[in-house]
């Protein structure tokens, strides 16, 4: 059994920096004269003191080591207790726990589904802290990715363990200065992008917001109307570019300032991603046009950015796009699951899972015309192992079967085919808004019972965790020495 010593101990200090964290919006709160900075006070407080309590109950400041296993519960760990002290501040505002706490996992896992209404009118504390944890939700799933899950081969992101990785436990210590650059990336196309949305008319205030749930692909807005609040053009086209970015391996990004410039367009994933929606996005342009009579130009933009925002789990929304008719909300929905890269902030299948996917099925096509025929599974110009293969089949049979699952205790709570199901398939794949008029892009989340609320927060936990994480940390053979 690994010591829990460590975990304790690093738990603690991601709660002390929690509570710094929250000392940005309250005194952005104290500036504007609202009286709710008292709850990020109150907030801050009992996390630094919970976060305090667990770091000297764990010794003082001695070295500590951190091996696999430990890793992967202090990641386990951290998407349940972090939210539960973030949500505090929304309790400040009226909120109830059940509501707060949604809010915040939304936030954190950067699904982007929200019960706050009234977007406009909320003090801005508020709306920085809601897109502040998206920002920092976003890094979290890079590092997760790149480092902790290719290690326990989930879903097959064995394909993607960096080089100088290995299975000793200083292998996550030897990330640090990779995770480091990643860091500094993250922060620099953040401030690019909002740099970008100020010069297209942004407020300084809203600019910052968006871009950080640009980068994040988390999706708050400070307004109710979302991306749609904002009627330029470029800002609409900016967007699709910083929402593809946030999208991409973020170790590409690495190669490319190493000098290898053709390093995005080399990779497998980024490929057959833009094609994809290049593919999508000219198609349902052209059906918009022809059955809606919108004018070509507008309707590009109009079905680029809200694909892009779908596939990428981004959750903008410039248009009400269920309301164009079943095809488009089939097509929607049908996005909802495909994601963007391995190792970048995007959520739902993965665009590496889906060509594997494809391949496995042409290979089975081929050995039923030519038994004898041996045909190998190949994915960026190497072989596949069975192992790789199997453990990607097996992640979309249990990503699927938990999309159903969702679906049904949803639909016990009263809630209608379109809403059940779309709502369960927006959480597990972290998208934000579902279709139909309750939760669709015109929608919110606020009228769902309470019941269902903790369902999608639990689905959204479990979609974030890439499901079979989760269930290796519940299994005691993983823990066994």
């Amino acid at each position: 059994m690994a010591s829990l010593t460590p975990v304790v101990r690093v738990l603690g200090m991601l709660l002390i920096a929690l509570a710094v964290t929250m000392l940005v919006p309250l005194g952005i709160d104290m500036f504007y004269e609202r009286q709710d900075w008292t709850a990020f006070l109150l907030s801050a407080t009992v996390a630094a003191f919970a976060g305090g309590a667990a770091v000297a109950a764990t010794g003082s400041g001695s070295a500590f080591e951190i091996d696999t296993r430990q890793a992967f519960l202090i990641t386990g760990a951290s998407w349940l207790i972090l939210p539960a002290f973030a949500a505090g501040p929304f309790l400040g505002i009226g909120h109830s726990y059940t509501d707060s706490f949604f809010e915040t996992v939304s936030g954190l896992t950067t699904t982007g589904s929200t019960v706050l209404v009234g977007l406009d009118d909320l003090p801005k504390g508020i709306l920085l802290w809601r897109s502040f944890l998206q920002w920092l939700g976003g890094i979290g799933i890079i590092v997760m990715a790149i480092v902790l899950l290719p290690f326990m081969r989930v879903g097959g992101m064995q394909l993607f363990r960096l080089e100088s990785s290995d299975k000793s436990e200083k292998a996550v210590a030897r990330s640090f200065h990779f995770v480091f650059s990643i860091l500094l990336i993250y922060l620099g196309l953040t401030i690019l992008c909002a740099v970008a949305y100020a010069v297209l008319g942004m407020s300084g205030f809203d600019a910052v917001n968006h871009a950080m749930a640009t980068l994040s692909t988390g999706g708050y807005s400070t307004h109710d109307a979302s991306f749609s609040y904002f009627v330029s053009p470029a800002l609409h086209w900016t967007s699709i570019v910083f929402m593809l970015s946030g999208a991409l391996p973020f170790v590409v990004y690495i190669r490319v300032l190493q000098g290898k410039r053709q390093a995005i367009w080399q990779d497998p994933q980024v490929r057959f991603l833009l094609v994809m929606l290049a593919f999508v996005c000219v198609t349902m342009a052209l059906w918009l046009t022809a059955t809606n009579g919108v004018p070509i130009g507008r309707s590009l933009r109009l079905v680029t950015f809200n694909v892009v925002s779908v596939v990428t789990t981004t959750g903008f929304a410039s248009a009400d796009y269920s309301s164009w008719g079943p095809p488009a909300a089939t097509a929607f929905f049908l996005l909802t699951f495909v994601g963007g890269c391995a190792g970048s902030t995007s959520g739902a299948i993965k665009i590496y899972r889906i060509r594997i996917a494809l391949s496995v099925v042409r290979m089975q096509a081929l050995k039923l015309i030519t038994p004898s025929r041996i045909v190998p599974l190949t994915y960026g110009g190497r072989r596949l192992s069975d192992d790789a293969a199997y453990s990607v089949l097996a992640f979309l049979f249990v990503y699927l079967a938990s999309t159903a699952a969702v679906a049904v205790l949803l639909s016990f709570m009263d809630l209608d085919l379109v809403t059940a199901l779309t709502a369960s398939a927006t959480a597990i794949s972290n998208v934000g808004p579902g279709l139909g008029p309750v939760i669709g892009p015109a929608g919110n989340f606020a009228t769902l019972p309470d019941g269902a609320k903790w369902v999608l927060t639990a689905a959204m936990l479990l979609g974030r965790l890439e499901i079979f994480t989760l269930f290796v940390l519940i299994n005691p053979r993983f823990w066994e020495n």
